[in-house]
């Protein structure tokens, strides 16, 4: 678990360096748009490391180092998030951060629509796959039954 924040922790800080290094020299955001996925990926990991360990033992999730980590980490990946957000502002302009933040977003619901969609399309495929082997069966079960009555019927006359 120590661990997964870790990672969350380093990818924040390896993002913000590489935003650092390109934001000058980039002509435009598509020149530093893997950074600034890196950043609010890392972000997120940390995130949902804070909501796992409601579920860890009790003396584990009131360890005051744990805790103290986790707040920590989550401050400063909102700080570092901050800090891109003003670097990015100001130099492709007002609103651009915002405009990433807007569209990831949409992307990621139209990902998990997407997703549930497909879901549902394999269920769907699923069930009527059930539903022709349902009715071969049947069909088949119905011709062996009138096969054996006609051999029965044909042995007794």
């Amino acid at each position: 678990m120590i661990a997964e924040t870790l990672a969350g922790i380093a990818l924040v800080k390896s993002a913000v360096e590489g935003i650092k290094s390109a934001i000058n020299t980039a002509k435009d955001i598509s020149e530093i748009a893997s950074h600034v996925d890196n950043l609010l990926e890392g972000e997120k990991q940390i995130q949902q490391q804070r909501s796992k360990k409601s579920g860890v033992g009790f003396s584990d999730q009131l360890g005051i180092k744990s805790v103290a980590q986790e707040v920590i980490d989550a401050k400063l990946a909102q700080e570092k998030i901050q800090e891109m957000r003003t670097m990015i502002d100001m130099r492709f302009g007002p609103g651009t951060w915002q405009s990433i933040v807007d569209l990831r977003a949409k992307r990621i619901q139209e990902a998990k629509e997407a997703a549930i969609a497909k879901r549902k399309e394999e269920i769907k495929k699923h069930n009527e796959l059930m539903e022709t082997i349902k009715m071969t069966m049947i069909v088949t079960g119905a011709i062996i039954f009138i096969v054996v009555a006609l051999i029965s019927a044909f042995k007794i006359a």
